[in-house]
């Protein structure tokens, strides 16, 4: 008994050994890069290379050339109307269109789900020309409105999936019980459901705003216009030349960027629990 008792206590500080290595290794690898960032964009003058070096010679410097000095400030503008427009809009969507896929049975239901998987598996890099060529049909080149569309219309298939899941699990009984006091489709969607699925909406909705600020392939290909890029595009050309590399811009240029992600987080975070739906039918 006692052999197995230790056994048991061995067994839980080698789980908790390797866990604890785990996360400790994972935090290193995190904060490296933000620690070389924010160390570079404090530097003073120009750098040719990021590097993990602090002294206390440390200026605003950057941050003042960034916004006077370069059309940082445009970028930044574009990139918050394109994540707002498209989080609001994705948003509904997938929430709607993902209570209706776990509540209702209609024709084309099974059809539509397995569409959008099918959809899902075409790389961006694979629908390059298309959204090029369509572009210039449509008169779209350089135009915020049809980047936009496309990060809507790219993150509705499998977030409707994701959506529907999360649907799923709360109990039909609530519907059924709202039903028999008289409510209607709207009210139990609007006063019984939403609130129950506020933590699947807020993941939604961060993913939704933080996709324009990291994407960088098809801003590029579809916005030309200086004034008109994003924020991933707009630092990208600071590092963009190897013999004019402007290192310490674009540190403080990412640092800010990272700015609305993280406001939002916090904002958001109070929804990131789980088991809401837990005890929704006991009672």
């Amino acid at each position: 008994m006692k052999a197995f008792f230790k056994d048991q206590r061995t067994s839980g500080f080698l789980t908790k050994f390797f866990t604890y290595l785990f996360l400790l290794a994972l935090s290193v690898v995190i904060l490296y890069p933000i620690l070389i960032t924010a160390s570079s964009a404090f530097k003073p003058g120009n750098i040719a290379a990021f590097t993990l070096e602090w002294s206390d010679n440390w200026t605003l410097n950057n941050f003042s050339r960034l916004f006077n000095d370069t059309l940082y400030l445009d970028w930044y503008r574009n990139t918050l109307i394109i994540a707002v427009t498209t989080m609001v809009f994705q948003v509904a969507i997938v929430t709607i269109a993902g209570y209706t896929y776990s509540r209702y049975r209609f024709k084309g239901r099974k059809n539509s789900l397995i569409f959008f998987l099918i959809i899902q598996m075409v790389p961006t890099m694979a629908a390059l020309t298309a959204f090029y060529v369509l572009a210039m049909l449509l008169g779209a080149l350089d135009q915020f409105w049809f980047l936009t569309l496309i990060y809507i219309g790219g993150g509705i298939p499998m977030n409707i999936w994701l959506m529907k899941g999360y649907f799923d699990t709360v109990p039909r009984d609530l519907d059924e019980s709202a039903k028999l006091d008289g409510a209607g489709h709207f009210r139990i969607f609007g006063q019984i459901i939403l609130p129950l699925v506020r933590p699947m909406i807020a993941v939604q909705a961060l993913w939704a705003f933080m996709g324009p600020f990291g994407d960088f392939l098809l801003a590029k290909f579809l916005l030309r216009t200086p004034e008109n890029l994003t924020i991933a595009v707009g630092l990208q050309s600071f590092i963009a030349n190897p013999q004019q590399q402007k290192v310490a811009l674009f540190a403080a240029g990412a640092i800010l960027a990272a700015l609305p992600i993280c406001l939002l987080f916090f904002f958001l975070q109070k929804n990131f629990v789980s088991g809401l739906t837990a005890g929704g039918t006991k009672g």
